[in-house]
């Protein structure tokens, strides 16, 4: 039940026709400005902290200003960058406005080719400084470069140090910045490739100009750059010259999706926001592939090229069970289907006595998972009956049938967001008073002291709002007992893809594992796999393994679940409490596509992330133990 902060998202825009083309079909050459708006404001939930964006004019003079980018922090960015860029129309007469040549002589963003950016701050590092999209310029069109991206690499330090010894010095350590110059360097040198090119043909002055920004091979610069690049990500770009770029990494962790037809070529972390967006069916919008990268030149020609070799299917699963929106056709549908799996768990937990249960949902988070759990009960419960009916035989009465079709599923709404937390309240004990109220019950909802109250969640990560909240309030329907179900199971490991679950200390899950080994006398086995992890801090991540898989083997799932029960529990809860997880081969069934489960497996798609886990598996020893 913790509020789970993604990277960000990207969007990209190259129209394919000239400016008049749009002013004359759709009455405005502000089209790509628009879907850009929309683009960005439909993953709104991609990026709380901070907005941007970069356009691209093709064609100018010389001495003429061809690439613009605006840049603003907080929830309420997107609004404020697009009221900036408006900011530059404002005041224009009907005439001037319409007048296209006019616009994209002298007006900023009368632009073809734009970059959008939403920003999830989960790197720790705030300010405007730190928003994309990045911009790298020079006096030559070709070696400008704006960057973007949904990402998190695992080895930044290896970049940072490989681009620093042959002299580079980028300006922050940061990811976006170190990869900035670090394809600026390789964008550079595809240039300088081509200008030996021109000059050996004989080609000069703005022949040159020309003959590079014809024949730059942008897949060139994606090659070098990323050959060494351990991580998750899409990366979006924009060259002064006109070419345009987008890369997925080779594992498939972070989504891209796209669609083309001769008008417009749009990219986007999210189907149903393309979908929106242009007014198109699903099977129009195509998914990049991992390790692939869509390419589109200054004339508009589209390719597709495999700068890296795909891997083994490592698709982000938290992105089809909580990240992105659920409007999407087949995320609907597996969301639904997560609901679904649970069904046996949750029997088991209530006893089979569905006469006695009502079923219900955290709002805004697991109500599409609550839809299908409630849809596969139905199914179970008519079964039940048609089985319970045939066996009263030939000449079953009406009223013996009447009373086994009269048994139904029981769902309420018995929780609603009511307020929100606010900070300022800074005292903890008021704090957590208030905690207590940011749901409110319905009451009458169940009968109390009789029912059980199944309430469903898509993800339990640190338990702190359970107990310092929702059980609490829950409690007050005085349930008989209280079984919390996550759709997704046990969350045990950090995830470094772009997800802000970095720390050990963050997952409930670990801390009961934890708590089991001292309560049984094990905690040699913390130990054992602590000094383990030391020794191989200095070898090579390919050679690293995760020993914190250790921690957890003594124990099933379910008593980790029922430690995680004891933690939560509230000292004044007066009702029986279980929790329920999500088997990961529920997960597997609901999502075929999507085998991305290492923040529940351990199984990380590549070695940077073992190598995080071990250094924080490390820092949280040393930080609560003394194994010297």
């Amino acid at each position: 039940m913790k509020e789970l902060r993604h990277e960000c998202g990207v969007a990209m825009i190259r129209l394919l026709k000239p400016l008049e083309y749009y002013q004359e079909k759709y009455g405005t050459w502000m089209y790509a400005i628009n879907k850009l708006y929309l683009l960005m404001e439909k993953q709104h939930n991609r990026g709380q902290d901070g907005a941007g964006l970069a356009c691209v004019k093709l064609e100018t003079e010389p001495g003429e200003e061809y690439m613009f980018r605006e840049r603003a922090l907080g929830s309420n960015a997107i609004t404020e960058i697009f009221t900036t860029v408006h900011s530059n129309f404002n005041g224009l007469s009907s005439e001037k406005l319409n007048d296209v040549a006019w616009a994209k002589k002298n007006l900023p963003f009368a632009g073809e080719i734009f970059l959008g950016h939403l920003r999830d701050n989960s790197t720790g590092r705030v300010g405007i400084e730190y928003v994309h999209p990045f911009l790298r310029r020079n006096n030559w069109r070709a070696k400008n470069l704006a960057l973007c991206g949904n990402f998190s690499m695992t080895n930044l330090d290896e970049i940072f140090t490989r681009i620093t010894a042959i002299g580079q010095h980028p300006r922050k350590y940061a990811d976006a910045y170190i990869l900035l110059e670090q394809m600026g360097h390789r964008l550079d040198r595809e240039v300088e490739r081509v200008f030996d090119l021109a000059e050996a043909e004989g080609h000069t002055g703005m022949a040159i100009t020309n003959y590079i920004e014809k024949n730059i091979e942008t897949a060139n610069v994606l090659r070098s750059s990323c050959k060494d690049w351990d991580g998750g990500y899409v990366m979006c770009g924009l060259t002064g010259s006109g070419e345009s770029f987008a890369l997925r990494d080779p594992w498939g962790i972070r989504p891209a999706f796209y669609y083309m037809d001769d008008e417009i070529v749009v990219l986007a972390s999210e189907r149903p926001v393309i979908q929106t967006t242009l007014n198109v069916r699903a099977e129009d919008v195509k998914e990049l592939n991992p390790g692939q990268s869509m390419l589109i030149s200054k004339d508009g020609k589209i390719r597709f090229r495999n700068i890296l070799k795909a891997h083994e299917n490592k698709a982000c699963s938290f992105e089809r069970i909580y990240l992105s929106r659920g409007s999407d056709v087949d995320i609907y549908k597996e969301r639904k289907r997560l609901g679904e799996m649970l069904i046996p768990s949750i029997l088991k937990a209530i006893d089979d006595d569905l006469d006695h249960t009502v079923f219900s949902f955290i709002p805004n988070t697991a109500e599409v998972a609550f839809y299908g759990l409630l849809e596969g009960l139905d199914i179970y419960l008519n079964k039940d009956k048609a089985r319970q009916i045939a066996a009263l035989g030939n000449k079953p009465t009406v009223e013996q049938m009447q009373e086994i079709l009269s048994h139904r599923i029981r769902s309420e709404k018995v929780a609603i967001k009511d307020i929100k937390l606010r900070t300022f309240i800074a005292e903890c004990n008021s704090r957590n008073d208030l905690a207590t109220h940011v749901y409110d019950v319905t009451y009458g909802s169940l009968v109390a002291g009789e029912d059980n109250l199944v309430i469903i969640d898509d993800s339990i990560v640190r338990g702190t709002t359970l107990k310092q909240s929702i059980l609490s309030i829950l409690d007050r329907l005085n349930p008989k007992k209280i079984v919390v179900v996550s759709s997704s199971p046990q969350v045990r490991y950090p995830d470094y893809y772009g997800i802000d679950m970095t720390r050990m200390d963050e997952f409930i899950a670990f801390l009961a594992a934890v708590e089991l080994l001292k309560e049984q006398g094990k905690v040699s086995v913390i130990e054992d796999a602590y000094k383990k992890s030391k020794a191989q801090i200095n070898k090579p991540r390919q050679e690293m393994v995760n020993y914190v898989k250790d921690i957890y083997a003594p124990f099933t799932d379910t008593e980790v679940a029922d430690k995680i029960a004891d933690i939560v529990k509230p000292a004044n809860l007066h009702a029986e409490l279980e929790i329920v997880y999500q088997p990961i081969e529920g997960l597997h069934e609901a999502c075929p596509n999507h085998k991305g489960d290492w923040y529940f497996t351990g199984d990380y798609p590549t070695t940077g992330g073992v190598k995080l886990l071990n250094q924080a598996f490390i820092n949280y020893v040393e930080k609560n133990f003394d194994f010297k």
